[in-house]
């Protein structure tokens, strides 16, 4: 994998999907760009989206709502963060406000692979195939590698 792909792979055995991605940046400036709102909203997600952050408390026990507009089309997205730590681990979960029955529990974890760069790995766990087939459907790989190269973007500025 070079250090801009983004591998998304939907999981075969259980309703996961699992994302992995290499940045040239080293693990506190990924770890950084993932808690701080000031970072996040200019990288999460597709290019043609604005997001503003309700609130965004990245610490274990915090919770966090911000929403995606594109003209009078919003998307509202909240969850709780179950453990944070520093340069390593973010477990949270995910709900979309459109499907509020619906609730991924998402890790991520951060390898440092020496030379300023970071190995990312990310899974979301929904509760059903149905789900995750949706999850999928609704435009997330697309979503999920924009993001990723806005986030090469500013870790490079």
């Amino acid at each position: 994998m070079s250090a801009h792909e983004t591998d998304i792979v939907a999981d075969p055995i259980v309703p996961l999907v699992r994302i992995t991605r290499v940045f040239d940046a080293p693990p506190e400036l990924v770890f950084r760009a993932h808690t701080d709102p000031e970072l996040l909203v200019q990288w999460l997600g597709p290019r043609d989206l604005v997001m503003t952050v309700d609130h965004y408390d990245c610490r274990t026990g915090g919770s966090y709502r911000y929403v995606h507009s594109r003209g009078d089309d919003h998307f509202g997205f909240y969850g709780c963060f179950h453990e944070v730590r520093a340069n390593e681990l973010i477990v949270q979960t995910f709900c979309f406000e459109g499907y509020p029955d619906s609730v991924a529990l998402e890790r991520l974890t951060l390898e440092d692979l020496g030379d300023g760069r970071t190995r990312l790995m990310a899974t979301s766990l929904v509760d059903s195939f149905e789900g995750r087939d949706a999850f999928v459907a609704s435009g997330m790989e697309s979503g999920v590698r924009q993001g990723y190269e806005r986030m090469d973007e500013l870790l490079a500025s």
